[in-house]
C-alpha cells in the first residue's frame, strides 16, 4: 500500500486539473508516488537506514523516472507535475507549497561534501526543463520559466526566465498558486531585448541613411525637411 501524506494529496488535487479524483492521483499519478517514495526514503535516511532509504530511492527512480535523494530536504504540499526526468540533490533544500515540472533539476557544481545543491523557498513554481544549479538560494514566491538555467541566487517575489536566467521583476506581487499553470505569462528576456536591438538598428539605418543623402549632394545643398533646399 502507498502510504501518502493527505497534505501531499491534496496540494496534487488543487494543481494538477487533468486528476479525476483522488483515487486516480493515488493510483497513477507518477509525480504524487515519487513524492511519496520520497517522504519514506527520507524518514528511513533521517534515522540511520541509509541503505534501505537508498533502495526505495532506486524503485522510485525506476517507476516513476524521478531521482530524489534520500538526504533533500522537502517541506509541505509539495507537487511534482509529471515525474520523468526531475533529479533533486543530496542537499537540496525546498520549502513549503512547492511545484516542479518535468525534467527540473536541482543539482550541484561542486565534488566537496558539503551543501552544494540549490535551497528553494516556499511557494516556488520552477518551469519543465529549468536548471537551478550549486548552493545558491531561490526566494519565495519566485517562477522559474520553463527551459531557464539559474546559477546564481534569486530575490523573492520574482520571475526568472533565460539562459543564463535572468531576473524580471514583479513589483512584489505574490506569485498565486492557481495561476502556477500560466507559463504563457511568464516574460520572454530574450524576445524583449531582439525587438529593442530591432528598433535601434532601424533607427541607424535611417540615421546612417541620411548621412549618405547629405554627402551625395552638391556642394550648397543640405537635407531638410523639404529634402533638398539650396542654402541661403
Amino acid at each position: 500500500m502507498l502510504k501518502y501524506d493527505p497534505e501531499d494529496l491534496k496540494a496534487v488535487m488543487e494543481r494538477d486539473p487533468a486528476l479525476i479524483d483522488e483515487a486516480d492521483a493515488i493510483n497513477y499519478h507518477t509525480g504524487f508516488h515519487a513524492v511519496c517514495m520520497y517522504r519514506e526514503s527520507h524518514r528511513l535516511w533521517l534515522g540511520g537506514k541509509y541503505a534501505e532509504a537508498r533502495k526505495i530511492n532506486f524503485i522510485a527512480h525506476e517507476k516513476t523516472g524521478c531521482d530524489i535523494h534520500p538526504g533533500a530536504t522537502i517541506g509541505k504540499r509539495f507537487v511534482i507535475d509529471h515525474a520523468t526526468g526531475v533529479v533533486v540533490g543530496e542537499t537540496a533544500v525546498i520549502g513549503d507549497d512547492v511545484t516542479l515540472y518535468q525534467g527540473v533539476t536541482l543539482g550541484g557544481v561542486s565534488f566537496n561534501k558539503g551543501k552544494r545543491h540549490p535551497t528553494l523557498g516556499s511557494r516556488v513554481v520552477v518551469g519543465a526543463g529549468a536548471i537551478i544549479l550549486g548552493n545558491i538560494k531561490i526566494g519565495d514566491d519566485v517562477r522559474i520559466g520553463a527551459g531557464s538555467v539559474v546559477v546564481k541566487d534569486v530575490p523573492p517575489n520574482c520571475t526568472v526566465v533565460g539562459v543564463p536566467g535572468r531576473v524580471v521583476s514583479q513589483c512584489g506581487v505574490r506569485v498565486d498558486m492557481k495561476n502556477a499553470l500560466d507559463h504563457n505569462q511568464i516574460p520572454d528576456y530574450v524576445e524583449d531585448r531582439m525587438d529593442k536591438m530591432e528598433v535601434e538598428i532601424e533607427q541607424l539605418r535611417s540615421l546612417l541613411m541620411a548621412e549618405e543623402q547629405r554627402r551625395s549632394l552638391p556642394d550648397g545643398f543640405a537635407v531638410g525637411p523639404e529634402k533638398k533646399e539650396r542654402k541661403q
